[in-house]
């Protein structure tokens, strides 16, 4: 896996992923208040969020759940000294289907947390990684 980062101005920069795709990130605060991009932490925990969703979404599809919609709301904390790493990560699923078996949902993302999120095995080298779900069953509305 290959990416690149490039400075921009002031604290704004483009990475690049090894696929080609762009994203700006920066902490760099214009006359608004406004900054260009995540902040490169705010990534690392996107990413750790997007890797357990792709888990779960995978893991249901493949037991033939009716999943329609997979959402992750992450919580962090990050210790108060440089480094600065992440010491607290909780998230919370909402995974939208029709008659989705709530054991299932939950073994999906046991499964994530426990063995297939390899984001979540290196946040949790540092932070104490938590989850929950709720399951919203579309078949009902």
């Amino acid at each position: 896996m290959k990416a690149r980062v490039k400075w921009v101005e002031e604290r704004t920069f483009v990475g690049e992923s090894g696929s080609g795709h762009k994203v700006v990130l920066g902490t760099a605060h214009g006359p608004d208040g406004r900054t260009p991009g995540p902040s490169p932490m705010e990534l690392v925990l996107i990413g750790t969020g997007g890797c357990s969703a792709y888990d779960v979404v995978h893991i249901l599809e493949k037991g033939r759940e009716a999943v329609e919609d997979c959402v992750v709301e992450l919580d962090a904390d990050r210790a108060e000294t440089e480094p600065r790493v992440f010491t607290r990560i909780h998230m919370h699923f909402i995974v939208k289907g029709r008659a989705l078996s709530r054991d299932k949902v939950k073994r999906a993302i046991d499964l994530s947390a426990e063995k297939y999120c390899s984001a979540t095995a290196m946040m949790a080298k540092t932070a104490t990684v938590t989850h929950d779900f709720e399951v919203v069953d579309t078949a009902a509305q």
